[in-house]
């Protein structure tokens, strides 16, 4: 690999700028060649993925999510990243060329094609992910949201020369991931591929420090306090099989230090702390470092 490979796709809590810190809480059995089995049961836009993939030789990798699209386009960029590219590249020289007003008609009707198509389950559609690589860099702040009927909602954004198709990264990526099943459904599934030597990192959405700095809608559901309790339960069990487990959220103590609700779910683990810049307020003064927590069951 000439350069490091980057995530494809801006997804809401990326981990990409948190990596120096994670590297660190990752398992000294990982670090060592004792871990075969890799699992991400939440892979958003897999910056944890891709780097623990440069780093290590896994036997087995196997990343889910809850969107149907994003896995989609995971499995046409490992399968059919050629086609994809070419597909990219046309849509890029389309839309450079186009002044402002073409611009925001063409995003809109790829947007609209985009809401009046749903994938099937096993369906593997290089259109559709180019549609959704291409509305991942047009829109505002890079951001996929979709409202409660599931359609993607986010406005274009105004960006002059945005680059539609990073083909090299593309390509570099397709190799890295030849290894990685991946597939559609919610964390449960990766259940029955958790044992023993398997290191799995958790990245769900993160519970809400206010009202303001929620976001759980890059599915249709959203992901409330009940699911952090059965996420945790779900922890718990995979515990049981002696896999190693991380787990990223927020730290509602940043807001309240008497909010104790995940010292109370991950009680007997390990919780730890990370230095993050993220948005805690909808006021740009609200923008600084602020911890997050990691919770292990192992010790560093």
């Amino acid at each position: 690999m000439s350069e490091k490979i980057k995530p494809f796709v801006k997804w809401a809590g990326g981990k990409g700028s948190l990596i120096p810190q994670l590297n660190n809480f990752y398992p000294y059995e990982l670090k060592n060649g004792i871990i075969e089995r890799y699992i991400e049961p939440f892979v958003g836009g897999g910056a944890v993925l891709i780097d623990i993939l440069q780093k290590y030789d896994i036997q087995e990798v196997y990343a889910f999510d809850i969107n149907i699209d994003l896995i989609n386009s995971y499995n046409v960029i490992k399968c059919n990243v050629e086609e994809l590219i070419n597909n990219l590249k046309q849509m890029e020289t389309e839309y450079l060329q186009l002044g402002q007003e073409e611009r925001k008609k063409y995003f809109y009707n790829i947007r609209n094609e985009y809401n009046n198509y749903e994938l099937e389950e096993n369906e593997q559609n290089i259109q559709r992910a180019a549609q959704f690589i291409y509305l991942n860099r047009t829109c505002f702040n890079g951001l996929y949201r979709v409202n409660k009927n599931g359609k993607f909602n986010v406005p274009i954004g105004s960006y002059k020369n945005p680059t539609i198709c990073d083909e090299e990264n593309l390509r570099q990526l397709s190799q890295l991931v030849q290894n990685v099943q991946f597939q559609y459904g919610d964390y449960s599934r990766s259940m029955e591929y958790v044992t023993e030597n398997t290191f799995v990192y958790f990245d769900p959405p993160y519970r809400p420090l206010n009202v303001t700095s929620g976001f759980t809608s890059y599915t249709k559901e959203d992901f409330n306090d009940d699911n952090q309790r059965e996420l945790a339960t779900f922890y718990g069990e995979l515990n049981e099989r002696n896999a190693k487990l991380m787990l990223s959220n927020s730290n509602p103590k940043n807001i309240n230090k008497e909010d104790t609700f995940f010292d109370n779910i991950y009680q007997g683990f390990n919780i730890n702390q990370i230095q993050a810049s993220r948005m805690i307020n909808a006021n740009s003064n609200g923008r600084g470092k602020i911890s997050e927590i990691l919770v292990t069951n192992y010790n560093m």
